[in-house]
């Protein structure tokens, strides 16, 4: 790619070392207030030892990335590639503002969290949810490593690029996809195929088998199984998936929304229903 090819080898070392440090982003959290920023700081760190030469200078630097920090962090390493850039402008220019590289990494955090989201959470990691709990229901192996490949190959592939792409591209590449209206589309787009792939999974893997029977005097029962599955198919997996999703936009925790299915199943186990 050309964003890789046109850097020197001594920023292709140190964006190479900002890839391999951007993994231990979310090992690191200082509480509510600075978030990762632990993570940031010593990530870019290659940047600020090559750009400035004296401690002052460094321990100055450091200060500026001592605030709240949190992003996707598939797509983290654009705004790593891009404080890089900034902070290599920073030393160079002497009226360049230093409050500049603080303020744009703050705003890059919500978009870029929202493309990424988007594409890695709500997409990518269903579609290789989907792939591998099909295999391993299966019983076979090749689920939970399919899993690992569909989901890190791209990740992994897109930190890499982006690190270079923050630092070459600069500010522009934001601007520009705001402009053109690409970040709407992108985001819209990303959305709607989470969305059918987040109903396909439904539709496949909740399932609701009753043996629950009407009897008829004189004549053969009547299964409720057959009419839920003629009449209403798929309504008992759908109003769990909803039930499911309104407990959790209510701010209840997933543990207790587990262990809730998980005793209900085991009642209707017990009481003979399914």
């Amino acid at each position: 790619m050309k964003s890789t090819k046109n850097v020197t080898p001594e920023d292709r070392k140190m964006l190479n070392s900002i890839f391999w440090r951007s993994f231990t982003v979310f090992a690191s959290r200082a509480g509510a207030t600075k978030a990762h920023a632990p993570g940031f700081m010593y990530s870019i760190m290659p940047a600020i030892k090559r750009y400035y030469k004296t401690n002052d200078e460094q321990r100055e630097a450091m200060m500026r990335h001592t605030t709240w920090y949190n992003i996707t962090q598939n797509v983290g390493t654009f705004v790593m590639g891009l404080v890089a850039s900034m902070e290599k402008k920073n030393s160079e220019e002497k009226d360049f503002d230093p409050d500049s590289i603080v303020a744009l990494k703050t705003s890059l955090m919500g978009p870029l969290s929202g493309i990424g989201d988007s594409i890695f959470w709500g997409v990518l990691r269903v579609i290789a949810a989907g792939v591998g709990i099909s295999l391993a229901a299966q019983g076979s192996i090749l689920g939970p490593i399919l899993f690992l490949l569909i989901y890190n190959i791209p990740s992994i592939a897109t930190r890499y690029y982006l690190t270079y792409m923050g630092f070459t591209l600069g500010s522009t590449f934001i601007e520009d996809i705001y402009a053109s209206g690409s970040m709407k589309l992108l985001t819209k787009a990303a959305s709607t195929l989470g969305l059918i792939m987040i109903g396909s999974m439904t539709a496949s893997m909740v399932q609701f088998k009753t043996v629950l029977s009407i009897p008829i005097k004189g004549g053969k029962p009547i299964e409720l199984q057959t009419y839920l599955d003629q009449l209403f198919t798929g309504i008992v997996p759908l109003g769990l998936t909803l039930l499911c999703y309104w407990l959790l936009s209510k701010k209840v925790n997933v543990n207790w929304i587990l262990l809730g299915v998980l005793i209900v199943a085991i009642l209707f186990g017990l009481l003979g229903i399914v």
